[in-house]
């Protein structure tokens, strides 16, 4: 996690007079969860979420603010964005830019439910509907997932590690990069990217509001399909892996079908895109390596046992598994 700025009394009030909601109460820093900075803000008017960019460009975030508006529209649960008196949304302190957010009231939720989970299913199916035909101006100013992108990652923490097991581990990712099958008319639109509960917030039993769209970019619909499927599913903990043997199941594939079913309830996949989930899959294993590429032996790492069980399972199979009996 980068470094996070600490902002005086004085410096909240300065921000403040760029808008008209009001004198300030009180602030104090939000500590969890995303990397940029954050504040919570009350005013004579309102509670107010402030958020700092630490190392997005103004196009990145104008992205984000940009795809919050349309959402908002759509009147999808997520927090609203404020624009200042001279109609910014995205303005700058100090050379970073930096929005205002609504202040939703809610909790997270540590242990969900069935039910909360099958909340979030249908938020993420819900999310992709919205935004399949969204043409999003600023695309190119994210990480937008795929294969190019998971290479050029990793060949730069390659290089930046730059030892003999840094450079085994690359070579094996780029040769698994090379056998993914990803046709160009697979469906793509936005996904959000960290559908994690920390990032959810709930009150009375449901979902009030998406947050943190610091990751989201536009990737193949089915990316956080495959990202739901990990958390629910997975056979694999990244802090027992290694009481697991290659041979071990990959996924709970009841559990895993179930989350597909429920998804599709809200968004029935195409026909490709059910032939392909596999591939979609192990892209998304890809990109967590590459997140956490110093991690682990090139010739024996949670991910790789990971993507080696996928292969050994194969495309027919998993595709079988998940949806034949569903």
């Amino acid at each position: 996690m980068g470094t996070r700025t600490i902002f005086t009394k004085n410096e909240i009030k300065e921000i403040l007079l760029n808008y008209n909601l009001g004198e300030l109460i009180c602030f104090e820093p939000v500590t969890n969860g995303t990397v940029e900075t954050n504040y919570f803000i009350e005013t004579t008017l309102d509670k107010f979420v402030f958020r700092y960019y630490e190392e997005r460009s103004k196009e990145s975030v104008q992205f984000e603010v940009n795809l919050i508006r349309y959402l908002k529209k759509k009147d999808y649960p997520c927090p609203g964005v404020y624009k200042s008196k001279h109609g910014k949304y995205v303005n700058f302190y100090n050379g970073k830019p930096y929005v205002l957010f609504e202040f939703i009231q809610g909790v997270h939720v540590d242990n969900p439910g069935e039910e909360q989970e099958r909340q979030l299913i249908e938020m993420v199916a819900k999310l992709q509907n919205i935004t399949r035909n969204y043409k999003p101006f600023y695309k190119n100013a994210r990480w937008n997932y795929g294969v190019d992108l998971c290479r050029k990652l990793a060949r730069r923490e390659a290089k930046r590690i730059d030892t003999a097991n840094s450079r085994e581990k690359l070579k094996w990712l780029e040769n698994e990069l090379a056998k993914l099958q990803l046709p160009q008319s697979l469906p793509k639109g936005i996904c959000h990217c960290d559908f994690h509960f920390s990032n959810v917030l709930f009150k009375n039993g449901k979902i009030r509001a998406l947050l943190d769209f610091d990751d989201a970019n536009y990737t193949y619909l089915l990316f956080d399909l495959a990202y739901l499927i990990e958390p629910f599913a997975s056979a694999f903990k990244w802090d027992t892996w290694e009481n697991f043997k290659k041979t071990d199941s990959i996924l709970d594939f009841s559990k895993a079908r179930k989350t597909v079913k429920e998804y599709m309830k809200h968004r029935p996949l195409s026909e490709i895109e059910k032939r392909h989930l596999f591939d979609v899959y192990k892209l998304s294993v890809l990109m967590d390596c590459v997140w956490y590429f110093e991690r682990g032996n090139a010739k024996d790492f949670y991910e790789k046992r990971k993507i080696d069980a996928l292969n050994e399972l194969g495309r027919g199979k998993f595709f079988e598994k998940i949806f034949k009996k569903a």
